[in-house]
Order: C-alpha cells, then sequence, then structure tokens
C-alpha cells in the first residue's frame, strides 16, 4: 500500500512538472498575479458568506477593543489594494477610496462588495505592467517612501486577515 502511494505522489508530481514545461516560463507579471489572485480567492468568498448583518461584528472581550469590525477590515484590504496599485501604476486610484479605511459613504455590504472586487480588478490590472526589467525601479508609495515596483506587489499578495492568535492583523506597512 505503501509503495501504491509513494508511486501515486511521484506521476502526480511527473504530471505537474509535465503541464507547467507545456506553459513554459511564466513571465514576472502572471507570477505576481497568482499572488494577488490567490488572497482574491480566499477573501471574496469569505466576505460574500459572513451575513450582511455580522458585518459590523467585532470582537469585544480581552484585547481587542478598538479594532476594525469585519466590514471595516474588508473596506481596509480593498482601500490599500487601491493605494498600493495605484502606486505601481503611478497614477491617482480611478476611485475615492478614503484613505487605508476605506471611504465612509461604503456602508453596506453590497456597496463593500463592489467596493472589494473593483480593488482586486485594479490591483491585476497593476501587476500586469510589472516586468523583470521594472521590478526594482522605484516608486512613489502610498507610504511615502521610495519602494521597488515588487514591493507594492508584495503588499497586495500577502493581504490582511487574523493571525494565528485570533487578532487582526494588517500587513500594508
Amino acid at each position: 500500500m505503501k509503495k501504491f502511494f509513494a508511486l501515486a505522489a511521484v506521476l502526480m508530481l511527473c504530471g505537474f512538472c509535465v503541464a507547467q514545461a507545456k506553459g513554459g516560463p511564466k513571465t514576472v507579471a502572471q507570477i505576481l498575479d497568482g499572488g494577488v489572485t490567490a488572497i482574491e480567492t480566499e477573501l471574496v468568498p469569505a466576505a460574500e458568506a459572513m451575513p450582511e448583518d455580522k458585518f459590523g461584528f467585532a470582537p469585544t472581550n480581552g484585547e481587542f477593543k478598538g479594532v476594525r469590525t469585519f466590514g471595516q477590515q474588508v473596506k481596509h484590504v480593498a482601500a490599500v489594494n487601491y493605494l498600493v496599485a495605484g502606486a505601481i501604476l503611478g497614477e491617482r486610484p480611478p476611485v475615492e477610496y478614503g484613505g487605508e479605511n476605506g471611504p465612509d459613504s461604503v456602508k453596506s455590504k453590497a456597496d463593500i462588495m463592489k467596493f472589494l472586487k473593483d480593488s482586486f480588478a485594479y490591483a491585476h490590472k497593476a501587476v500586469a505592467t510589472i516586468t523583470a526589467d521594472n521590478s526594482t525601479a522605484s516608486i512613489d508609495s502610498a507610504l511615502a517612501m521610495a519602494r521597488p515596483r515588487a514591493w507594492g506587489w508584495q503588499r497586495l499578495s500577502r493581504g490582511t486577515g487574523l493571525t494565528t492568535t485570533g487578532r487582526w492583523s494588517s500587513t500594508c506597512a
């Protein structure tokens, strides 16, 4: 039985390698876009699954005073997507993103979800412009210091979420 599983694992690995080889080498933008997609495919469904009446949830017991609500955290991720993608593109984001907390006017679940999904579309547009030649070129970051263009991708692909201790963690700084 162990030999069967070992053989199956080797065959799966070989199949994966052949599939990768058929597609040829990926571009820098394709690799970086995969990181944005990974966060998007986890965060968007999680936010969609949360009932609208729970978007105002924030832990209150323990050391959670002053943390963002679930909805505020989703808006924060979207706002940072816009902030960083705009820096990568060297332009002002196409929407008023309201700083790192998102715009005050975006309140309902439907509005927050649209803001989030649109921010990921903008993030995909931004990482599509990153090449091997420009990935280390300086950009003016949203944090007012020169950073390499790939820094922006790192911010977009790392996301924001709960840490293993159950505390909200933002990785945008």
